[in-house]
């Protein structure tokens, strides 16, 4: 409200409720204005809420269903729920036995509040197209940097990186390369983007470029069986420092500290 931005929301016992009490909310929008309700369902009127709707409005009754509930004489949610369960499910099979439990409000689905990500990236687009490869290279180390962070905090490592690049006439281009081992190495991140930004740009105007990671995967690096001392001394100064940046990052911001380029 404060910010003025239009917003939608559902509340319910349940998603499928609670999605359609979104949905209730839009539509009660006056036409040409965002949709700006919130619509509450209080718990036990969940079939008293839907019995009024049609019958589309619940999830899996597309045009072909909705046309054989209609010929059932079945219009709204609530002729459905007083529907025989056994006769939906001899029509309908599976699906008909979802029909009815949903017509009745009632979805066991869980929420799932946390979803493993399949990748991290981060983009920039310019307020003019660019072609100075300095500051692409500035923007693409930067990018780098965060990305190898926002793997650490997670305790993950990245076997793939992207790098995506948007021409001046909104072209979209991407490119990618893979590690022999998954890392979640600054530098490592930083030099592959660099490689594919030689590699894909001759020198166009740019107007996005971003750095991305797939390939996801939990727990350490994995280290090689033939790593030298002098290797894992240096492998182990790089872990303590990388530490020590995302302490100051996470307690002063992302731009409190920045490597230098390497001469």
């Amino acid at each position: 409200a404060e910010l003025n931005l239009p917003s939608s929301l559902g509340v319910a016992t349940n998603k499928l409720v609670a999605k359609i009490a979104n949905n209730v909310g839009k539509a009660a929008a006056q036409k040409g204005d965002y949709p700006n309700a919130i619509t509450l369902v209080p718990p036990g009127q969940e079939a008293a809420f839907l019995a009024p709707l049609p019958c589309e409005e619940l999830w899996g009754v597309g045009p072909k269903t909705a046309e054989r509930l209609r010929s059932l004489g079945l219009m709204t949610i609530g002729d459905i729920a007083r529907w025989p369960e056994q006769d939906l499910s001899a029509r309908f099979g599976k699906h008909g036995v979802d029909l009815a439990l949903h017509a009745q409000g009632k979805d066991t689905r869980p929420v799932e509040t946390m979803r493993e990500s399949k990748s991290i990236s981060q983009e920039t687009t310019f307020d003019r197209d660019i072609r100075d490869g300095d500051e692409l290279r500035r923007v693409i180390r930067g990018q780098a940097e965060s990305v190898a962070a926002e793997l650490r905090r997670k305790r993950l490592t990245a076997s793939t990186v992207k790098l995506k690049l948007r021409w001046s006439d909104f072209t979209t281009f991407t490119r990618q390369t893979t590690f022999a081992q998954p890392t979640a190495d600054a530098e490592q991140i930083t030099a592959a983007a660099l490689r594919l930004l030689g590699q894909s740009w001759g020198g166009e105007l740019i107007r996005l470029v971003g750095v991305g990671v797939s390939g996801l995967g939990k727990g350490a690096q994995q280290l090689s069986l033939w790593e030298a001392p002098a290797e894992r001394a240096e492998r182990e100064k790089e872990e303590r420092l990388y530490r020590a940046l995302q302490f100051l990052r996470q307690r002063f911001g992302d731009d409190a500290i920045k490597r230098g380029p390497s001469e």
